[in-house]
């Protein structure tokens, strides 16, 4: 039997069907795609990482952004909705679409099993064509991991990452993420 042919939409449909839908989707090679909700978990660490680093930056020329930012990938067209997003200097913003995002400068997921393989292979590939990308970096929500995937200056990535105890430095944005303070679950803890 014949597969049936895929619906392939530009960017502009895409962007018209997403500020209809009620929940989120990615724009990846010509398909809209559903995105996953994600665990309790899931959602207080990306937040506890969100208020650390913007916490951090404050007073200086960058800003956090919630998974609410889209982000599109000039190279590839992916437009996606990265779990946190810092962007130094200017806001760039897609030449498509104004309310979308072009130039990050640290990117974090949290990861999720049904996500992980996605977040660490297709979407690093296509993140690693973001020119002004310097730090990719992977949270982990089943055990006491961060990753960072730092660019270098020939443009190759180097691997770092921090398990069970210690702290992760982001050099990009002069940043550091405790895992003491990430992974503390005050809803957890005995009163």
């Amino acid at each position: 039997m014949r597969e049936a042919a895929r619906k392939l939409v530009t960017f502009a449909e895409y962007i018209a069907f997403e500020e209809k839908a009620e929940t989120k989707h990615e724009y990846r090679d010509g398909e809209i795609v559903a995105m996953t909700g994600g665990s309790y978990e899931h959602a207080r660490l990306t937040i506890t990482v969100g208020r650390m680093l913007g916490n951090q930056l404050e007073g200086r020329r960058c800003a956090v952004f919630s998974p609410d930012a889209r982000l599109r990938v000039l190279a590839t067209g992916l437009a996606t909705y990265p779990d946190l997003s810092v962007v130094c200097g200017k806001l760039e913003r897609d030449p498509e679409h104004k309310h979308t995002m072009t130039n990050p400068t640290v990117l974090v997921e949290v990861l999720s099993p049904s996500t992980e393989a996605y977040d660490r292979g297709d979407k690093f590939v296509d993140y690693q064509q973001i020119p002004s990308l310097k730090e990719y970096v992977l949270v982990s929500s089943e055990r006491r991991r961060i990753e960072v995937f730092r660019r270098q200056t020939d443009g190759s990535w180097t691997y770092h990452h921090t398990a069970e105890k210690g702290v992760t430095e982001l050099a990009s944005i002069g940043c550091k993420l405790d895992l003491d303070e990430i992974y503390r679950n005050p809803l957890e803890e005995s009163a």
